[in-house]
């Protein structure tokens, strides 16, 4: 009985100690595209958190396309893509935000780094959101990735590609405004 105790109480003192952070009311430069507020997004957190993961992930393509001398398709391997593009020696991955501390997605972040290390890229992630899981961030570290969150990713962006997404998402104002 005591030991069913103390786990209850172990438990306990973490979910206790755990902080929810105001990411809850962060706003993003994809989310304002779409005038999609932390509230909206809350209603169905993995729905806005996919659909505009590939909203990042398609419109990062595209200017990297567009605008890289360099550019390349997403590496597969098998049923596997390790990166969504390839930018002359930088194997580019795209995230809206990690939130995922699975050990089969952090087992994947580390693979997935070190076969693109031994293939001789860089492998780099854009990640849209700076309120990503610490664990997942660190996993990507460990695989040899090179994390850019927030504005350092739109930055990487720019200086790749001429591109200034922040510029030009705030530029678009109410344009995409979806209606509920």
């Amino acid at each position: 009985m005591d030991s069913i105790e103390r786990i209850l109480s172990d438990y306990s003192k973490s979910f206790t100690g755990k902080t929810y952070s105001d990411e809850n009311n962060d706003h993003d430069p994809v989310m304002d595209i779409f005038g999609i507020t932390p509230e909206m997004k809350r209603e169905n957190r993995q729905y806005w958190g996919r659909e505009l993961g590939m909203v990042w992930q398609r419109i990062v393509t595209e200017v990297f396309k567009n605008n890289h001398p360099h550019y390349g398709d997403a590496i597969r391997i098998g049923q596997d893509e390790p990166c969504d593009l390839v930018a002359g020696k930088d194997a580019i991955d795209t995230k809206y935000r990690i939130g995922s501390g699975d050990s089969g997605t952090l087992k994947k972040f580390k693979q997935y780094g070190d076969l693109l290390r031994k293939m001789g890229y860089r492998p780099v992630f854009l990640i849209v959101r700076e309120d990503n899981l610490s664990a997942a961030i660190t996993a990507c570290h460990v695989g040899g990735w090179t994390v850019l969150t927030g504005e350092r990713a739109f930055e990487y962006v720019k200086n790749q590609t001429g591109v200034d997404l922040l510029t030009l998402f705030r530029s678009y104002g109410n344009r995409f405004k979806i209606s509920r």
